[in-house]
Formats: structure tokens, C-alpha cells, sequence
């Protein structure tokens, strides 16, 4: 299948959703022709076009809702203000936070896309999702789509309590906020309420997180309880102390070295 062509699209809105989150809300002509029913893929943002010898500025975010259809459609994205946020006393907001708490509506940005969504799959027993702020958007349009019926546990690392969101899910999936100021320093969090929660027969596990995170989650989901690729979803979206690009290539050497 093609690649979509990149399309322009306007800022309609911004909003601060809480403490350590921006919602971006893009629309305008240029979304005539993208296609429906896309909440919970991801789009690439183009926040420079790069010059000579270097490269543009591209970083990736999730659908987090899809309102309408044609030119007046919109797309909604969420962003955490890692390094920038409530109480931030790390790091330095990278260019996809910045551009997120400076842009005005009336602003136009270049988006690829979209690409396909990692939903949670019916038909199990039970469930285990685990994701930091990153994720958050990913989680909730997930949760929104199960079945009324399903059951669970809900693990999602923030970096504030006022970071916590009423998120829509059935009565079976219970959620557990943790609490962590300083996102990626506490890679093994996840991994020990995971074992909190306890693992049985029947269950899918879904989990997207820091890199480091990511891999003390995979060493107990896939490791120890077995799973393998048709009950378990699990990545990273970002590393500490790396940009996209060079995550991309630690996480493609991980893949690769964990097979």
C-alpha cells in the first residue's frame, strides 16, 4: 500500500488537559480525504523541514480521537510536557513539546500519515495494560473500544496526581495510577505492579513505555509468563536521554537482540 502524501493542517485548538499535558486539536481543508476511524493510529508531525545537511525534525504521535469527516474533520493529540511540566527538575523539552506549548491557533503544520492502530484484540479472559504518560492517549481510545464485558487491570504511570484522567473503559477494567515525577527514572515501576496484579490463562497484555521500562516489562510478560505474540503488544515510545531518531535505532537493535 502507498504511503499517504503528507498534508498540511491548521491548529484549532490548544488546550491544557493537565498539569504535564497539552491537547493539540488539528483540522482545516487539508484534511479532506483522511480516512475515517483512525483514533488510536499515529500520525507524524514534520516540525522542521531541515537545511543543508541536516535533516528535518519528524516525531511521531498517537490518534488520541477522530471528529468528523473531510475538511471538517479534526484529529486530536495529546502531548506530555516531559522536561517542561509541573514540577519538571529534568531534562529539556524537545522540539514536539515546544512547538505543542508555544503554537497558536491559526497555525499550520505539516502531518504524514496516518498509520495503523495496536488495539486490544476481543475474545480474552482477562486483560493487563501498562503504559507511562506516552501511552496514555493509546490506553484510553483501547479502553473505550472493549467490550462491555471485559475485565482487567490498568496500570499508567504519571508524572503528577492532577495527571490522572476519567477515562471511559468498562466497570471490569480497574485502573491504577503511579505516581513518578521524574518519568524514566523508575524503569522497574511498571514491571513490579505488573507482578502486583498477577498473571493467569487467557490473559493479553498490552504495554508501551520508556525503553528501559519497556524491557523490565518484557523480561516478566514474555520471559516469565510466557506470552508471545498473539497475547501480547508490548514496545517502547521513547528513551531517555534520546531523541526519535536515535531511539529508533537502540529500538531496532533491542528487536533484533531479543528476537
Amino acid at each position: 500500500m502507498a504511503r499517504p502524501e503528507p498534508r498540511t493542517l491548521e491548529v484549532i485548538a490548544r488546550e491544557q488537559l493537565t498539569p504535564n499535558m497539552i491537547r493539540i486539536t488539528l483540522g482545516g481543508p487539508g484534511m479532506e480525504g483522511f480516512p475515517e476511524g483512525q483514533q488510536g493510529g499515529y500520525v507524524k508531525l514534520r516540525l522542521s523541514e531541515g537545511g543543508e545537511g541536516e535533516k528535518p525534525i519528524v516525531r511521531t504521535y498517537t490518534i488520541r480521537e477522530q471528529r468528523g469527516s473531510g475538511a471538517d474533520g479534526q484529529i486530536v493529540l495529546d502531548f506530555v510536557v516531559h522536561g517542561a511540566g509541573k514540577g519538571a527538575s529534568h531534562g529539556v523539552a524537545g522540539p514536539a513539546v515546544t512547538w505543542a506549548m508555544e503554537v497558536e491557533p491559526g497555525a499550520a503544520i505539516t502531518v504524514g500519515g496516518p498509520g495503523p492502530a495496536k488495539p486490544l484484540p476481543e475474545g480474552f479472559d482477562r486483560y493487563l495494560v501498562a503504559g507511562d504518560m506516552t501511552a496514555l492517549p493509546a490506553i484510553s481510545v483501547n479502553l473505550e473500544n472493549l467490550p462491555a464485558d471485559a475485565r482487567g487491570t490498568v496500570l499508567i504511570e504519571i508524572q503528577d496526581p492532577d495527571d490522572a484522567q476519567d477515562l471511559i473503559r468498562p466497570e471490569g477494567m480497574d485502573i491504577i495510577w503511579l505516581v513518578n515525577p521524574e518519568p524514566g527514572n523508575r524503569p522497574d515501576l511498571l514491571a513490579a505492579e505488573l507482578r502486583d496484579a498477577g498473571w493467569e490463562e487467557g490473559t493479553y497484555g498490552w504495554a508501551a513505555s520508556e525503553f528501559s521500562a519497556m524491557r523490565e516489562m518484557r523480561d516478566y510478560l514474555r520471559d516469565e509468563c510466557e506470552m508471545n505474540a498473539q497475547s501480547l503488544y508490548i514496545s517502547s515510545y521513547w528513551k531517555l536521554g534520546e531523541n526519535e531518531d536515535s531511539h529508533k535505532v537502540v529500538k531496532r537493535a533491542d528487536m533484533e537482540a531479543a528476537g
